[in-house]
């Protein structure tokens, strides 16, 4: 038995501790906001925060998650809920299957940089891999969402 911290709270499941993560959350827990793309830490399209720190949750054993705290897109965070209304306000996801991963992605930047600049913006999401060619779409989301905790502080 091992017990998560995902999203506050706290979740007691059987599972073998080198089950990847990303398993553990959708298919032992039922949070199915994450999703899996390659399955080998490449695409980015199952990131969660594990203590603040982006992570391919596909590649992490459930073991090394244990004690740490786990966000994922069902989480709530201040930087998340904002990049979620600029995510809205700008229309950014088209077919939106990797889109968890993205604003896990962008969540960890804003937590660690509050005015990013294009170049930082890109450093951060190159993990992340967007079939649809959202790119710029993202990263003007990131920077409408800066514009919107600006005007909140």
């Amino acid at each position: 038995m091992v017990t998560l911290q995902i999203n506050g709270e706290k979740y007691t499941i059987d599972v073998a501790p080198d089950m990847p993560l990303l398993w553990a959350i959708r298919d032992v827990i039922g949070l199915t906001g994450t999703k899996y793309g390659c399955g080998k830490g490449l695409c980015g399209s199952c990131k969660v925060l594990l203590d603040n720190s982006p992570v391919q949750s596909c590649v992490i054993p459930v073991s090394a998650a244990v004690g740490k705290n786990i966000l994922t897109i069902e989480g709530t965070s201040k930087n998340l809920q904002l990049l979620q209304e600029s995510w809205v306000e700008l229309n950014v996801p088209q077919c939106g299957f990797c889109q968890p991963g993205q604003l896990i992605a962008a969540t960890a930047l804003l937590d660690k940089n509050k005015n990013p600049t294009d170049t930082d913006i890109e450093d951060a999401m190159i993990g992340n891999i967007c079939r649809c060619g959202t790119y710029q779409r993202i990263k003007k989301a990131i920077h409408k969402t800066v514009e919107l905790k600006n005007q909140h502080s």
